[in-house]
């Protein structure tokens, strides 16, 4: 198949995130404005260019205070830094549907190289006649290497938040 692109469809797609709360347990959340640029042949991913990108303030923890905090110049200073980019630089293919994919990460004005597992979950027309692809994608980052470093210290030890952010994409693409 030829190069194509794709347009991310967000209505069947999910950017999803989690980090240690109290050193005890988890706290989830998700970005609910995102946009992407995928020029790719779905079946072999690696000559592909993957550009994401990110609407910080639409992060959400389903608690506002917590989400008004990670907005604030304590986290993501989205008045400053409002969206998350990632641009691939090289995607290397490690069995049949999977690969893994690297590129410039860039939160809080900071760019980072990170590399993340992405799954290609198939191809198919919908009822429409809209050819759609979908993939999966999973990673983790320091959010200190990003300069999000805010954190209290707990009276049992530890800190309140944790440094490493797991992120989950559920991806569903249409034909450009």
């Amino acid at each position: 198949m030829v190069k194509t692109k794709w347009t991310v469809d967000a209505s069947h797609s999910s950017i999803d995130f989690s980090v240690k709360h109290m050193m005890i347990a988890n706290v989830k959340g998700t970005f609910h404005n995102f946009d992407a640029v995928i020029e790719a042949d779905p079946t072999d991913l690696t000559s592909a260019n993957i550009k994401f990108s990110v609407d910080l303030a639409s992060i959400d923890t389903r608690n506002e205070d917590r989400d008004g905090h990670l907005r604030s110049a304590d986290f993501f200073d989205v008045e400053n830094h409002p969206t998350m980019t990632f641009t691939s630089t090289s995607i290397g293919k490690t069995d049949d549907e999977e690969y893994n994919v690297t590129g410039d990460l860039t939160i809080h004005g900071t760019t980072k190289q990170e590399t993340f597992k992405v799954t290609f979950e198939g191809q198919g027309k919908d009822p429409w006649g809209n050819e759609k692809v979908g993939f999966s994608a999973e990673g983790s980052i320091s959010r200190g290497d990003y300069g999000l470093v805010w954190n209290s210290a707990l009276e049992t030890g530890g800190v309140l938040v944790g440094d490493k952010v797991k992120i989950s994409l559920q991806i569903e693409a249409q034909k450009a």
